[in-house]
């Protein structure tokens, strides 16, 4: 073992920033001597003492700020975990709206109503929709994840980088709110109008397909048709992406011990419980906020007068003439979707950025 000391003028040249900057040739001479007179006296490859190594680290961790995983990055994890879920769950989300939509209680429940739609609809029918909603998810989590990291950027303390119950939260809530306006509301009016038609034969149904779908609304109601039922979908979304990305951080930490940024990639299967857990409470706590968007959406001006007249006189009809439960319908349908598509996503979003954080900035 090396039993000479560096001098403490080469670890000052060696290692302090504003001293490597302005290095000579001579000086660099000077360093590969003194260098290779210690090889040569001891005979092994030299090791730096284990103080040294300590300064050296605490030296780097006070001059440069901790590295943060830029926003694009996250908005690219969660648009790739947004096509798996998609794919995987859309025949979920279309028995959650026709068992939303079903007023005269043709469908018993979840099995029944889609063995009757393979039944009388054929087996593809539970994809119905399937191009308008994998396009809006991936939209959606890449608006999502890429709004809530410069949101919490915001929020977070200049000094210690991290950021508060309260800010995450918030940050939350300002994701759910973009992607409902920008994203959500009229992807899910096409995706629902497409979903209600029943009907084997292509000349019986009124739209043809997404973008059919999309201009006969624009022509019948105007633009503000795509966007029928805005304020209940504002709201649900937003509630949704606060209670879930904090719940998803503090499942992390809780569980796993794992902290953002800390360099820590969980197994997929650790990303799917944490998913999964984070999902289950928006759908309990946003039910009539989403039974009323369906309403709202599927709702168009051909037959004359509209039923429901906006999100309160939607709450208020809906109870007067169904009762309380109504409010909650398609909840199960929500449970067996939302949760599975968290853990889905989140499993493939921590990847990405695990191995993005592996790759570029060497955590």
């Amino acid at each position: 073992m090396l039993k000479h000391k560096l001098s403490p003028i080469i670890v000052a040249l060696l290692f302090k920033k504003n001293c490597t900057l302005r290095l000579s040739p001579l000086i660099i001479l000077f360093v590969y001597l003194h260098f290779h007179i210690l090889l040569k006296l001891e005979g092994e490859q030299i090791k730096y003492p284990s103080i040294m190594k300590q300064d050296i680290a605490q030296d780097n961790t006070n001059s440069y700020p901790k590295k943060s995983i830029p926003p694009y990055m996250k908005a690219i994890s969660g648009s790739i975990g947004g096509i798996m879920e998609a794919s995987c769950l859309q025949p979920i989300d279309v028995i959650k709206t026709r068992l939303q939509l079903d007023r005269s209680g043709n469908y018993k429940g979840i099995l029944h109503c889609g063995a009757t739609i393979s039944r009388t609809e054929g087996v593809r029918a539970l994809w119905k929709g399937l191009t308008p909603f994998a396009t809006h998810l991936t939209l959606k989590y890449a608006l999502r994840m890429g709004s809530n990291a410069v949101l919490q950027s915001a929020f977070k303390d200049p000094d210690t980088g991290k950021i508060s119950s309260h800010g995450r939260f918030l940050s939350g809530f300002g994701a759910g709110v973009l992607e409902a306006i920008i994203i959500v509301t009229p992807f899910e009016v096409v995706k629902i109008r497409l979903q209600q038609q029943r009907g084997l034969s292509p000349e019986l149904l009124k739209y043809k397909g997404p973008v059919h779908c999309a201009g006969m609304i624009i022509r019948e109601e105007g633009f503000r048709g795509l966007w029928a039922g805005v304020a209940p979908t504002v709201m649900r979304n937003g509630t949704n992406q606060s209670a879930m990305f904090t719940a998803k951080n503090a499942f992390d930490v809780l569980l796993w011990k794992k902290h953002e940024g800390d360099g820590k990639v969980l197994l997929p299967w650790q990303s799917m419980i944490s998913g999964f857990l984070a999902g289950t409470a928006g759908p309990i706590c946003t039910g009539p906020f989403d039974v009323v968007k369906t309403r709202l959406m599927a709702q168009s001006r051909e037959g004359g007068e509209l039923k429901y007249k906006g999100m309160i006189h939607a709450i208020r009809t809906i109870y007067a003439e169904e009762g309380l439960r109504a409010l909650w319908k398609g909840l199960l349908p929500r449970l067996m979707r939302i949760p599975p598509g968290q853990a889905i996503m989140w499993a493939v979003a921590d990847q990405v950025i695990g191995l993005y954080e592996r790759r570029y900035l060497h955590i």
